[in-house]
């Protein structure tokens, strides 16, 4: 099954993840692995204590840690495991401006957005599809930055559609899609027959 978690900053998405991606590993009698797929990369302090943070977080939960910056395509995993993919904004930002990147092109410059679309669903959404399809059940966390109604300049407006354009093309698919209000999850879409 595919889960999408989204909420803003400080809303408690990710403990909200962290406990689902327990239940349903716990559920499955822990059959497969819980791996917890950490996609900030390290740049700096405020990284490093965000980083810290989230282990802290997590320790003695049983997840395994799956360090993956770019190059969602090359994650493998088992039919039964259970993944937490944490978080899509960061993954976006690294395949946008880390060197190797599927949308760190040099030729990108002045590319309209469609292009960045076509490229986004090459380097990002297929490769989660295709992982959704492959595990037990995949939760990935997303960021809401779609309503603060500020006009930034050109290129943070860009990643702020793309990663719009990922949420609604995951969403999509998704079996269940949950955005954590105040630590509070409102539930957008269920499976069908949930309540």
């Amino acid at each position: 099954m595919l889960y999408i978690v989204t909420g803003g900053s400080g809303s408690g998405k990710s403990e909200f993840a962290e406990n689902l991606a327990v239940q349903r590993y716990q559920a499955k009698q822990e059959k497969g692995k819980l791996y917890y797929v950490a996609t900030m990369y390290p740049y700096d302090q405020e990284c490093l204590d965000r980083i810290e943070k989230h282990r802290y977080m997590r320790k003695d939960r049983g997840f395994t840690t799956k360090e993956c910056y770019l190059g969602l395509n090359r994650l493998k995993a088992g039919r039964d495991d259970v993944l937490l993919l944490e978080c899509m904004s960061n993954l976006l930002a690294n395949e946008m401006y880390q060197q190797g990147g599927g949308l760190c092109i040099p030729e990108a410059n002045g590319k309209e957005m469609a292009w960045y679309e076509e490229r986004l669903k090459e380097s990002i959404v297929q490769p989660v599809l295709r992982l959704a399809e492959e595990v037990s059940d995949l939760l990935v966390v997303t960021n809401e930055v779609f309503s603060d109604s500020i006009l930034y300049e050109p290129e943070t407006m860009r990643y702020i559609s793309l990663l719009g354009k990922i949420n609604t093309l995951l969403s999509n698919e998704a079996d269940q899609v949950v955005e954590v209000v105040c630590s509070i999850p409102v539930y957008v879409k269920r499976q069908k027959g949930e309540g």
